[in-house]
């Protein structure tokens, strides 16, 4: 059960244990249980990013852009929120990876943090490209509920080679940025995909690519998660794991969309 999603690997399932005192339902995983807790992990990311954008604004200057006033958030308390959404999210992360059966508890957490971290950064975008963050999020909905519908029918199936190409493509990506991160800080950076030229976009575009395809990967694992009948409180496990790659997903359609908008 292979997957890129660095949440999701074999060991996962094969170290967990249902426990035995609880009635059957309650035991297992199921595919539904997953469902509701998705829409939940979900419901409290994208609530607490619109009121972190809600927030911003209202907390923000109104400066004059022409003949027209625009209301621009604080940049100070702006960064503040991403990286308190960046660090809360990562020992949220790291927590659920050391532990768990805390899952159910780190989960929410994880959700709030990055919905904080998501906020903050579509409004650094919004400043820039009025209207990026709706399109991002509709595309990144789109995406999900596309492939969900097209794994579900048949259409997409998650072969052992699909598997292996995923996992390589995604492994390659991480190390592309975890060079470009040590670059930056001796002051240089990785000429050509960070810009708005074709290299740029196209390698996006790849990003994005590779991020939904990790998707197809998850909704396998967790329904093989489900068949093997994994302890109940995977369920918050699987729903973490797909928001961690919805995440991923949004971010790289943010990036993308912003490089073409930079075209014109």
């Amino acid at each position: 059960m292979r997957t890129g999603n660095p949440t999701l690997s074999d060991a996962v399932f094969l170290d967990a244990a249902p426990d035995r005192g609880a009635s059957a339902d309650a035991r297992y995983m199921t595919i539904e249980g997953t469902v509701n807790k998705t829409a939940l992990l979900l419901s409290i990311t994208v609530g607490v990013a619109l009121a972190t954008i809600i927030g911003l604004k209202m907390t923000g200057a109104d400066v004059a852009v022409g003949d027209e006033v625009v209301r621009v958030a604080q940049p100070g308390m702006m960064w503040g929120l991403t990286i308190l959404g960046l660090v809360g999210g990562l020992i949220s992360f790291v927590v659920i990876m050391f532990n768990k059966k805390m899952v159910s508890l780190a989960a929410p957490a994880y959700a709030l943090f990055e919905g904080l971290f998501l906020g903050a950064i579509t409004l650094q975008f919004e400043t820039f490209f009025p209207g990026i963050g709706i399109q991002a999020a509709g595309l990144t909905f789109g995406v999900l509920f596309g492939l969900l519908s097209a794994y579900r029918s048949g259409m997409i199936k998650a072969t052992e080679n699909f598997k292996l190409g995923v996992v390589a493509a995604t492994m390659g990506i991480m190390m592309v940025y975890v060079v470009s991160i040590v670059m930056n800080l001796f002051g240089a950076s990785m000429p050509m995909i960070h810009d708005n030229g074709i290299m740029g976009i196209g390698f996006s575009l790849f990003v994005v690519v590779i991020a939904a395809l990790n998707l197809v990967l998850d909704f396998d694992f967790i329904e093989r998660g489900a068949e093997s009948r994994a302890p109940k409180y995977m369920e918050w496990y699987g729903a973490f794991s797909l928001l961690v790659t919805l995440v991923w997903l949004y971010v790289e359609i943010l990036r993308l969309l912003s490089k073409l908008q930079s075209r014109d």
